[in-house]
């Protein structure tokens, strides 16, 4: 019997507390105006003090769990991708496996930064495939404001905090109808990793640094490697680019995401963004933007949606799956 990996649910958080472009402006060198331009962000969320990772993980979790119509019984594998964990060790997703009260199945976290999402979905859907799980929670999640630094315009205007999750589910491929994740492409290229990477780390220098970033150098990456990406996830499939429905991008920057679109000729009504209001929430960003077009029902059954992701490593992805 072959087994498909199909998204059941997905369930998003944001903290309360929004910052602006203008409240940023009173501390930092900077402006609405100059933020919006470079990048489309008008505000992002940010955690309150109390709030960890897991925390948004777990409210992420609970709505996706509420949307599966499925509780904690009903899991056994739950999967974290997150560079910000809310300890060194255990696993994030073990303390979220705690939190929803789920006590059977595996759970571990995947770090690949803002591509984490796609390297977990791709993860999660071999261990459903292969029979090994047949329910996970797919989680990104991210409380990025506690690894910026505050006086450096050129990082701290792009992140938020944020959590999205999806409830995937192995099923018969009959049963399916076409449904689930179809494939994916994963890619690294470790000689890039100054360009994106944080100055701080457990063995390295015992603190946890801050985000550091040749930003012309990624945007130029980035378009390229991601267009390479989306590419070869529709060839495999035996498509093109333009048959897909919806193309949900990391939002990491507005024009990054228009460069994009303009290489690959993909019209602009194809495309879901959440960054203006929520900037960039790294391994967060492609659940939350998912679950902003299923909730405001754009994505529907059997849609086919491109994801694709890039971040620090250099890391990039894509995946497609028909919702």
């Amino acid at each position: 019997m072959s087994l498909t990996a199909i998204v059941r649910g997905c369930g998003a958080y944001l903290p309360e507390n929004v910052l602006t472009n203008e409240e940023l402006s009173k501390t930092v060198d900077t402006s609405d105006a100059w933020i919006r331009e470079r990048t489309g962000i008008k505000e992002r969320h940010i955690a309150a003090k109390d709030e960890k990772t897991s925390d948004l993980a777990a409210h992420a979790a609970r709505a996706a769990l509420k949307s599966a119509g499925m509780d904690a019984s009903d899991i056994d594998l739950v999967v974290v991708a997150t560079t910000t964990p809310d300890l060194t060790f255990p696993s994030t997703a073990a303390i979220v496996q705690a939190k929803l009260g789920i006590e059977q199945g595996a759970a571990f976290d995947i770090q690949a930064v803002c591509t984490g999402f796609i390297y977990a979905l791709s993860t999660v859907e071999k261990f459903l495939a292969s029979g090994q799980n047949k329910r996970a929670l797919l989680i990104g999640a991210e409380t990025f404001s506690r690894i910026l630094d505050w006086t450096d315009r050129a990082t701290c205007v792009l992140f938020g905090d944020g959590a999205g999750a999806f409830v995937l589910e192995a099923q018969d491929e009959t049963a399916a109808a076409g449904r689930g994740v179809m494939n994916s492409y994963l890619r690294c290229d470790g000689r890039l990793v100054d360009l994106l990477y944080v100055d701080g780390g457990v063995s390295a220098t015992q603190s946890t640094g801050h985000v550091r970033m040749e930003g012309n150098k990624v945007f130029r990456e980035a378009v390229i490697r991601i267009s390479e990406a989306m590419e070869r996830v529709v060839a495999d499939a035996c498509i093109k680019v333009t048959d897909i429905d919806w193309f949900v991008p990391h939002q990491a920057n507005e024009r990054i995401i228009k460069g994009v679109v303009k290489k690959l000729d993909l019209r602009p009504d194809q495309v879901i963004t959440t960054i203006a209001g929520q900037g960039n929430t790294s391994a967060a960003s492609i659940p939350l933007a998912y679950c902003a077009g299923v909730d405001d029902g754009r994505i529907k059954q059997g849609d086919l949606v491109l994801l694709e992701a890039m971040g620090g490593g250099l890391t990039w992805g894509a995946a497609l799956m028909r919702a």
